[in-house]
Parts: structure tokens; sequence; C-alpha cells
């Protein structure tokens, strides 16, 4: 017999103004459940969370928790006033009973000491801090709303891996897919007010979701041919019998009150970048580059070519000087040694996660028209600013908010915006999904996809990433970096190994010393001891030194023929052929060479 739910709630209803946020929402948690939230950005997920968790009183409910169940809530922006140090801060969340030595132990696993002043965080210090007073006491129902917002990919692997081990009900609000379908068992869609429910998990939602729609579609189609015929009876059939006009004009009004209230889905942003014109062949190349601050060395020895239309990933700890990475391949930062050379014609846009360049006062209007006039250019044509902010799911009414008064969502939507309307032929994305919905990273996805220029792309979102990079730039540590063909997935393929924490050696005190903030991502767990070569480890072994010998006489043909000083002003399109492919040769051979490396000094470790 199934054990009773811990909590439930029916009938929720919720208003803010005008239209209901919420109207007729259920959420029911059991023991163990492992659920996913799901919904558009502004749907309520956050405000159904909150009422689950007892924070925010609702019009109408019916609230229900099993007596002695404990509940722990994530918000997004947790408030550490009234804490010396982050230890406190995790402490606060034990109850009497508790492991008084498990917070300390998270904060450690998540690579934090303690005694961090929660005044002088970063946003991924400040995630991890709140993720471990919500984790430390084990409590019966766990809320956590988008948990990975500012993680590093080891953090977010990290948490997958304890959120599996925990015996705790889980309610999750993230946008990172993989996230959810690694964690979830049910979805519940809140869609314009309204929960539904499905016992599976994240991954088999969006087709079920999909199949929704479809029906909808066609009930509402049916209900205008409906109402058509109707109307048609009204106007040319009013000779009949006199009672049953009456009752035909009734129910013509009920389905017209019917057709009225209906809510459709809410409208799909539409993402179109303005492109300037094409750029030179030739976008960023680095040879031999180096950059180090003090002792720490954040880029050494790189060599790396990006050419028009490249799809460019770059992943790594937090540390690990992504941004500094970035800044030396736009020529925003001058290399220590080697030499960058940009390509010729360049127009940039660069898309900052810190979202530094909104002021908090201006509008959402002057964002977009920098307080000029109502109008905003967009692909060199003008249009009225809150037809394009229409695009992006913003209502005319909020034309006018401030910037202060925006979600996270609305304001990466407006950032986002801001960004496209700009024309460029190089985007530089530094984190462009945090608190963005599923169906909006769809669209942005697409544009992505349809954009003609360049693309230099930051990210710890692993399935956007497989969707969007054509090649994976990684930090290897030391300041090396090394590129690998195809999206997140294919550099695990490849790299045989996940992207690791930064430790915290010299390096992070060397940048303390700078007045820095500490930025550390938490220890790899380490792999299981293998007891020997697996049959496609050992068939890999065999047959990677023939790869390598062919790999290696194929660039060096290939260099044979680009050495040939006149072959771009003869056969341009031969030449990017060739350029492209030896890029793509070398990567290969590189990733081979360390995969056959790692298989030979498994197999000596292990006599075989």
């Amino acid at each position: 017999m199934a054990a009773p739910p811990l909590l439930t709630l029916q009938d929720v209803a919720l208003t803010f103004g005008g239209t209901p946020l919420i109207e007729r929402a259920e959420l029911t948690i059991a023991p163990g459940e492992r659920t996913c939230l799901v919904g558009r950005n502004g749907s309520g997920k956050s405000t159904l969370m909150r009422i689950a968790a007892g924070l925010v009183e609702p019009d109408r409910a019916v609230r229900f928790v099993q007596p002695g169940t404990t509940i722990r809530y994530l918000a997004q922006e947790p408030d550490f006033s009234g804490f010396e140090t982050t230890l406190a801060f995790a402490e606060a969340g034990l109850a009497p009973g508790d492991d008084a030595h498990r917070a300390r132990y998270l904060l450690e696993s998540l690579g934090l000491s303690g005694n961090e002043d929660p005044r002088r965080l970063s946003g991924g210090e400040a995630r991890r801090t709140a993720l471990a007073q919500a984790l430390a006491p084990e409590p019966d129902i766990l809320l956590l709303d988008e948990p990975t917002n500012h993680l590093d990919l080891p953090a977010i692997e990290w948490l997958e891996s304890e959120l599996k081990r925990t015996r705790s009900a889980l309610v999750l609000i993230s946008h990172d897919r993989r996230f959810l379908s690694a964690l979830s068992r049910a979805t519940v869609w809140l869609d314009r007010g309204v929960t539904r429910r499905i016992e599976q998990g994240f991954s088999s939602f969006e087709a079920w979701r999909d199949a929704f729609f479809e029906e909808e579609e066609r009930d509402k189609h049916k209900l205008d041919r409906k109402i058509a015929d109707e109307e048609h009876w009204l106007r040319y059939g009013v000779t009949a019998r006199r009672k049953r006009n009456v009752r035909r004009l009734s129910d013509l009004q009920t389905l017209r009150k019917q057709s009225r209230e209906h809510r459709r889905p809410v409208g799909q942003a539409v993402l179109t970048a303005s492109e300037g014109e094409a750029s030179g062949t030739l976008v960023a190349e680095a040879r031999q580059v180096s950059k180090s601050y003090g002792e720490r060395r954040i880029v050494h020895d790189l060599t790396l070519r990006i050419l028009r239309g490249d799809r460019l990933g770059i992943v790594g700890p937090n540390g690990a000087g992504k941004t500094t990475l970035i800044n030396l391949l736009t020529g925003a930062l001058a290399p220590d040694s080697g030499e960058m050379r940009l390509g010729t014609g360049l127009n940039m846009v660069h898309l900052d996660q810190s979202r530094a360049v909104l002021e908090p006062n201006a509008t959402v209007t002057e964002v977009l028209t920098g307080g000029r006039g109502d109008s905003v250019t967009v692909g060199g044509r003008s249009r009225h600013v809150i037809g394009y902010l229409k695009d992006f799911l913003f209502t005319p009414e909020q034309a006018r908010t401030p910037v202060s008064v925006l979600s996270g969502g609305e304001r990466n939507r407006l950032l986002i915006a801001r960004a496209l309307a700009q024309p460029s032929n190089l985007l530089v994305l530094d984190e462009p999904t945090n608190d963005l919905d599923l169906e909006t990273l769809d669209l942005l996805q697409e544009m992505l996809g349809d954009y003609a220029g360049t693309l230099i792309l930051v990210s710890h979102d692993r399935d956007f990433l497989d969707r969007v990079a054509g090649t994976v730039l990684v930090s290897e540590g030391e300041g090396r970096w090394i590129e690998y063909a195809g999206g997140y997935t294919d550099m695990l393929t490849q790299r045989g190994r996940g992207v690791e924490a930064r430790g915290d050696g010299k390096e992070g005190k060397a940048a303390r010393e700078r007045g820095e903030p500490r930025e550390k991502a938490p220890r790899a767990e380490p792999a299981p001891p293998r007891t020997k070569l697996g049959f496609k480890e050992q068939h890999e072994l065999k047959t990677l030194p023939a790869r390598m010998t062919e790999l290696e006489a194929g660039i060096a043909k290939l260099r044979e023929v680009l050495s040939d000083p006149g072959l771009y002003g003869r056969d341009p399109g031969r030449f990017q052929k060739a350029t492209a492919m030896l890029g793509a040769a070398e990567a290969e051979l590189a990733a081979a060479e360390e995969r056959w490396l790692t298989l030979e000094m498994q197999r000596e470790s292990q006599g075989a």
C-alpha cells in the first residue's frame, strides 16, 4: 500500500492584480518522490513553490502537511543578513538531533571553508552556501528553486550525485534539461494557472506537452466552427419554433463565453539577430598565447584559430579564467606573450552574464532605445519598441517598468533583446541561458542555428552546448586549454572524463592576495577503481596508434597544400576547406594522443 502524501495542495488560487496567476493548482508530494515543476517564465512556478513551503498565503487553497514533516526551501536569492560566516548560515538549517557536522561537510564538498563572510560572496558561492543550508538537515521534503544557477559544471554534477543519494522527496524548478532528466520521476506542468501532472520524468514531458497543445488547438477549432454554425442559424433560421430558438440562442451565448474565456498558451518569444556585414574568413587567431596573474597561469601556450561561422563553446570550472580567455580572443586584453590576431570587418556584440549593463532605474524602453524615442532599429528596419518587446514576451504595460522590478528571467530576456537589436557578425554570449524558460531556450538555440556570423559561447548548460556548439574548448588546468570537436557529450567521449573542479592551492592563494573574490568549485569525485580494461578500451588501445599515424599523414598533406602562397588567391574555397580540415584533424589527433596515453597508463598500473 502506498504511503500517504507528506504534503498536499488543492484548489490553489492567487491573483496579483488583473489576470489570475494561479487558478486551479494542485501539488502532492509523497515520501521519496522526485518531481520537477515546469512552466513558462512568469507562470507562477516559484510562487507555487513558496505556497508549498508555507511562505506565501494564497487567495484560496487547501494545504495539508503530515505532522512532523520537515520542509526546506531553496530560494533563488537567499537572505544572509544576521550571519557572520557561511558555516553559521548553513548550521541555521539544522534542527535539534540533526548531525552537526553535516553542514561543514557540505560546505567543504561545495568548495567553501565555512569561514567566508556572507556579505562578500560571489553569486556561485552564495548559491553553494544556500544549498548547504537546505541539504544539511536531510529534510523530508526539499523544494529547490533553480539550484544550478551560478554553479559551474563540477558543482552541478556533484549536486546531481548528492540528490540521487538523498532520501528526501524532491520538487525541482530548473532550466537545465539534463539536470531535470537525471533526477525527476514525475512532472507537474503549471500552465495558464492550472497544473497538470504525468507520472514520468522530464525526458517525457516535452512530447506530452506538444501533444496536449495540438489536441487543445483541435478542440478550439471545433468550438469556433460550432459558433460559426450557430451564428449562421441565428441569422437565417429564426423562423423555427420560438422555444427552441431561445434555447439555441442561450447555447450560442455560452459557446461565445467559453471561447472568450479560453486562455491560449503564452506567446512564444521571436528571436532574430540583426546581422551585420560578413566578417573576413579569419575571425581570430592565437599563436602560443599566454596570460598570467602573478603566479597563476590563466592561459598558457594557446594556439587556436576561429573562422567565420564557427560555434566555439568554452567550458571549465569557476575560476578557470573563461572571462580572461574571452577578453584575449576578442582583443580586449593583451597577452603576456605570443601573438593574438583579429580578422577584418568584425562587428562584435557581447552579452555579459553579470547584467551590469542594465541600469536599475532605467525603464525597459530606455534600455532598448537609449532614451531616444520609442523606436528601435532591428535588422536595418525601424520598429516600435512595444512591438519589439512583444517578440520577447513583454507586455505593453511593462514598457515603462523599471529594470529593478523585473525578474531574473525578464532581465535576461531584455539583455538578449538589446544584444540582438545590434548589428553583428560575432556574438559573444557569457552564460546566456541563466533564468530562461525551456521554450525560450529552444528559440534561442534555433536563432543561433540560423545566425550567419561567428559564435563564442560560455555555458554550464550541457544540453545547450550539445545543441549549439560545433567545438568545445576545455580548461585542463594550469592555463592549458584543449579544443574538442562536437558538443559537450562529444567532448566527454573524446576526453574520457568531465570537467574537474579547479584546485585552491597557490592559484587560489595568489588570487586572494590580489583581493579577487574566491570562486572555488567543489572537488571532483574520484572515479571507481577499475579491475581491468574493458573490451572496448582494449580495442581502442590497439587501434589508436594506427589512427594517430593516419591523422599525422593527413595533417602533413594538408600543411603541404596550405604552404602554397598563391592558393588563397587562386581558390579561396579550397583554402578554407583545407584550413577547416587541418583544424579538425589536429584536434582529433590531440584527443587521440591523450586517450591513448590514459589507456596505456591504466594498463600499466593494472599490470595488464
